[in-house]
């Protein structure tokens, strides 16, 4: 991958879920291209969301945006984490949303001044999402199909989306092209300044 000459920086909505947020942020800890601050924008969460945001700033670059709870606001919270950001580049995605290992490198391969970028995802059945423990996702089992169905996950249609071949995922986004529309869960544009 060539190099980056641009800060990057993640932005991840929440409200009262850290069981779900603390999954996600260990996804960031195992990035093959690390983020340079990641902003959370909290819609009025409790204490318990707040002091598991604090565990990990010694571990992330971790800034924690928050408002009072005044019902669903999340548009309102997410235009402050944007204030907050420092970064020239940035993706969102949501607490329930955890990162794959080339997450952020494969946004980044991908940037391009004056577009956005809208990814999907692969929701993973409950009972699989409750036993996820750190050591599954550094070592990509939560990603992996013969691990998933080994936890007796269906196979179908949809787990194409865990393939990790350049030459299958082209032809894949050819054949199965969708509108450009903004998915809050995986989604990037640049920041505060132009992309070099």
């Amino acid at each position: 991958m060539e190099s980056i000459n641009f800060s990057v920086g993640i932005i991840i909505s929440t409200y009262n879920n850290p069981a779900w947020l603390e999954k996600v942020l260990w996804g960031y800890l195992y990035q093959t291209h690390p983020a340079d601050e990641i902003v959370i924008a909290d819609d009025g969460s409790k204490e318990d969301t707040r002091l598991l945001i604090e565990s990990f700033k010694s571990k992330l670059p971790i800034k924690h945006v928050w408002h009072e709870d005044n019902g669903f606001q999340k548009s309102r919270i997410l235009n402050s984490a944007l204030i907050a950001s420092q970064s020239d580049y940035l993706i969102f995605t949501d607490q329930d949303c955890i990162p794959r290992k080339d997450f952020i490198a494969t946004h980044l391969e991908y940037a391009e001044k004056g577009y956005f970028l809208s990814g999907g995802y692969f929701k993973l059945p409950m009972s699989i999402s409750l036993m996820l423990k750190p050591e599954d996702i550094k070592n990509e089992n939560a990603f992996s199909i013969s691990w998933l169905k080994k936890q007796h996950m269906k196979y179908n249609f949809k787990c194409t989306k865990l393939i990790r071949n350049k030459f299958f995922t082209n032809l894949m986004n050819v054949i199965t092209t969708a509108k450009a529309t903004w998915n809050g869960c995986n989604a990037s544009a640049g920041g505060k300044t132009s992309l070099q």
